[in-house]
Parts: structure tokens; C-alpha cells; sequence
């Protein structure tokens, strides 16, 4: 698996720096975001350091099935799985604050549109 030194989720992920873990896995890791949008608001992390969902390719398939199960079960366990969010940002344009593949998992509350509406 390979890791950044200089990415903040890569030093989570290695115990260097605190986070508040729900799930620590081989293969991925689920922790509450810093700074929550909704009641819940937890990250599911792939341990691999891919920068974006832009970079999964065919050789992936299986971590990506494991992450969906784990937001499914994130959300069963949180009390949200009759409405909830899935997000993940591309690139600074699409509004990615930190280049490691990462799944937000929100809810608890009304969400609204996408667009804001």
C-alpha cells in the first residue's frame, strides 16, 4: 500500500495525527470529519493513497465495492440508512480539500439539492 508523508489523511491513517475512528480496517478506515455538515459526517479513507476517484481504474474494483458496504453500514449503524448523502470532490475545482480518495458520509438532517436549493 502506499502513503504520503505529506498528506494529512496518509498521517491519520498511520497514527501521526488524531482522529476520532469508527472503523480501522486494512483495506480502508472510517473517522468523523473535522468539520461536520450535518449531525453525521464520517470519511471512509482508503488506506492505498489514491489521490482522487479520478485515479481507481479496474485493478480497484474490490476496494470500492468495500467502501460502498462500509458507507451502507456506517449509515445502518448511524440511524440515517432512510436518507443519506454519498460525496466525494475531484481536484481543487471540484472542490477537494485533501488529494486522498475519500468518501463523506452525511446525514441526520434534511439535506438539500445539490445546488443548494
Amino acid at each position: 500500500m502506499s502513503s504520503q508523508p505529506d498528506c494529512l489523511f496518509c498521517q491519520i491513517i498511520a497514527g501521526e495525527e488524531p482522529a476520532e475512528f469508527l472503523m480501522q480496517r486494512d483495506d480502508l478506515v472510517v473517522f468523523k470529519d473535522k468539520f461536520p455538515r450535518a449531525p453525521v459526517h464520517y470519511l471512509v479513507v482508503p488506506v492505498e493513497h489514491l489521490d482522487s476517484a479520478h485515479d481507481l481504474d479496474d485493478d480497484h474494483h474490490r476496494l470500492l465495492s468495500a467502501c460502498f458496504a462500509t458507507m451502507q453500514q456506517v449509515a445502518t449503524d448511524a440511524g440515517i440508512a432512510d436518507g443519506y448523502r454519498i460525496a466525494t470532490n475531484i481536484g481543487k475545482g471540484g472542490g477537494q480539500a485533501i488529494a486522498h480518495l475519500h468518501f463523506h458520509v452525511v446525514g441526520g438532517k434534511q439535506l438539500g439539492h445539490i445546488d443548494g436549493t
